[in-house]
């Protein structure tokens, strides 16, 4: 299935059965950020409404919160990302994922970009 892309510059990539996703940041994130140094990941099991903050991530410039995309319960974090936080920068969009959720409210879909308005929404 196609990436989406929320306004606060996070991404969720539904996954074959459509009610689990996975999230991270986005390539436009983690350009404005820089070196990424910190992850905070959120627990599991963790329920969150979109736009919550599920996490932090910290460069060497700054600190930014992680919003959901979409609502749902965390069903998984990326251990290899908490291990080295640079894979954001690396591989934002694969490696560098964040977590995965099922889903809650399919609706909060809705409101996400494909890749062209993303696009446009960060020029």
């Amino acid at each position: 299935m196609p990436i989406q892309y929320s306004e606060d510059h996070t991404w969720l990539q539904r996954l074959d059965d459509g009610l689990t996703a996975t999230m991270g940041i986005t390539v436009h994130a983690q350009d404005t950020l820089g070196d990424i140094v910190f992850v905070d990941l959120p627990d599991i099991g963790k329920i969150f409404a979109a736009r919550e903050v599920a996490g932090v991530v910290e460069s060497v410039k700054a600190a930014a919160d992680v919003h959901m995309p979409a609502g749902g319960e965390i069903i998984e974090v990326n251990e290899a990302l908490r291990a080295d936080p640079s894979l954001a920068n690396s591989d934002p969009l694969g490696a560098g994922w964040f977590f995965k959720v099922k889903l809650t409210q399919l609706s909060d879909l809705d409101a996400l970009h494909d890749e062209a308005s993303y696009q446009k929404f960060t020029d």
